[in-house]
C-alpha cells in the first residue's frame, strides 16, 4: 500500500524552510518509514499485552500510606541523637 502525503503542508505545519532538494530527500525518506509504519499495521497483535516496560520492572517502594500516629506525637528532640535543654546538638561549622 502506497501512503501519500503532502511535503509542504507538512513543513509548513513544522514551520520549516525546504529547499527543493531538501523536499524530494525528505519527501523519500518520510516515504519509507511510512510503509514501514504500515508494515507493522499488518502484525497480529491481539493477544500481545501492552507494555510500559520490556524488562518487567516493579516498584519496590512500599505503599505510601497514611499513618494513624501524627507526628506531634513524638517529641522529636528527645527522639534526636544529640539534643541539649529542648534543642537539638549539631557540630561546630565555622
Amino acid at each position: 500500500m502506497r501512503v501519500s502525503f503532502d511535503i509542504e503542508n507538512i513543513a509548513a505545519l513544522a514551520r520549516l524552510k525546504l529547499t527543493p532538494e531538501e523536499k524530494i530527500r525528505l519527501a523519500g525518506q518520510m516515504g519509507t518509514i511510512l510503509e514501514y509504519i504500515e508494515k507493522l499495521n499488518e502484525l497480529n497483535t491481539n493477544e500481545v499485552e501492552p507494555t510500559a516496560h520490556v524488562l518487567g520492572i516493579n516498584n519496590v517502594f512500599r505503599e505510601d500510606e497514611p499513618t494513624t500516629k501524627a507526628l506531634a506525637d513524638h517529641n522529636l528532640i528527645s527522639d534526636s541523637p544529640a539534643h541539649n535543654k529542648g534543642h537539638y546538638e549539631v557540630p561546630k561549622i565555622i
